[in-house]
């Protein structure tokens, strides 16, 4: 006899247990879906919203946990594009298609016109299943790449992987790195302690601004209380890592990277411009990618955006796509 599955709904803090259970058994595990990286952004940012948490179970066991919003006629993905690399949904690995098909009978009935998903990973099963029952209940479905985000596989050494570089890169990056230690004392100072980082993180953001115009658009007064509120709690957990590249004592170059699972995530960075010539901005990113591969992680991920120094560094094209139901 099938077993009926049922949806609790949920706030941040009671599907919490649920949640953090998800994480470790799904295959969409990243950092960004973490409650405690959803709670930080909610005390920031959640607004008029109401967190909107699903707990799916089928006879007891847990299928997945699907972290939504509700804005007046609308449901989303907890989360926001402009902040949030990689967003979706939680199912256990190897019950996607039970909790997918509970996950839209619930949805189905209830009261909403349109269903936003934004920045989910081409690989998701999100994408592989939510259209087809969509259609199937008469909505519209709309799915469109949202973005780039580029990463590199990663060997066990570093010299494994600039010789794995292409050939023009290899030398580049090589020359590069001849020129920067011939300008002066060159050292690459990373600061994980929760305290430390703290005391960093006006440092970091006066390299963000001075990198690019949009950057420092992009870096409000609310965005740098998150950025902080950020490294205190993610430090806290040892998945956060302020990496400066100082030069003769002067920091020129800056980046956030998170460290989780088998992955470091580049998540943002800066430089100064005056350093340009020496190429600081991207030798502190492969200096990030040295530290990764001596740490034993396999994968660095630069997260969004299609900017050359990725691709340059090894990194691969992957996509993030945008899917739009409505009613």
């Amino acid at each position: 006899m099938e077993i009926a599955a049922s949806v609790i709904v949920g706030d941040l803090e009671s599907s919490r247990k649920a949640w953090e259970q998800a994480l470790s058994l799904s295959s969409t595990d990243t950092v960004f879906l973490t409650p405690w990286w959803q709670e930080i952004w909610w005390r920031r940012f959640g607004g008029n919203a109401q967190p909107y948490v699903l707990t799916i179970r089928e006879g007891g066991a847990l299928l997945g946990v699907a972290p939504m919003l509700r804005a007046g006629h609308d449901l989303f993905l907890m989360g926001e594009p402009d902040l949030f690399d990689y967003q979706d949904v939680l199912p256990v690995r190897g019950r996607e298609e039970p909790f997918y098909r509970a996950l839209w009978e619930f949805l189905c009935k209830q009261e909403w016109a349109t269903l936003s998903l934004r920045s989910v990973q081409q690989a998701s099963e999100t994408l592989r299943y939510l259209p087809a029952l969509c259609k199937t209940a008469g909505c519209s479905v709309q799915t469109e790449v949202d973005g780039t985000v580029p990463a590199a596989s990663l060997p066990a050494t570093w010299d494994a992987y600039v010789e794995g570089l292409e050939k023009k890169e290899r030398h580049e990056l090589r020359r590069k790195l001849r020129r920067l230690e011939a300008a002066g004392d060159v050292r690459q100072r990373t600061y994980a302690d929760p305290q430390e980082l703290l005391n960093c993180m006006e440092d970091f953001f006066r390299l963000m601004r001075l990198s690019r115009e949009d950057k420092e658009r992009f870096l409000t007064p609310e965005r740098e209380r998150f950025f902080v509120d950020l490294a205190a709690g993610l430090a806290a957990r040892g998945q956060y890592r302020l990496s400066f590249l100082e030069l003769s004592g002067t920091r020129v170059a800056g980046c956030i990277t998170f460290d989780y699972g088998d992955a470091y995530l580049l998540y943002n960075s800066g430089y100064d411009p005056a350093y340009a010539s020496l190429s600081v901005g991207l030798l502190n990113k492969a200096l990030c990618i040295k530290e990764a591969i001596e740490a034993g992680k396999h994968t660095f991920d630069f997260l969004k955006g299609p900017e050359r120094y990725k691709y340059d560094l090894g990194g691969k094209e992957r996509l993030v796509y945008r899917m739009t139901v409505r009613r």
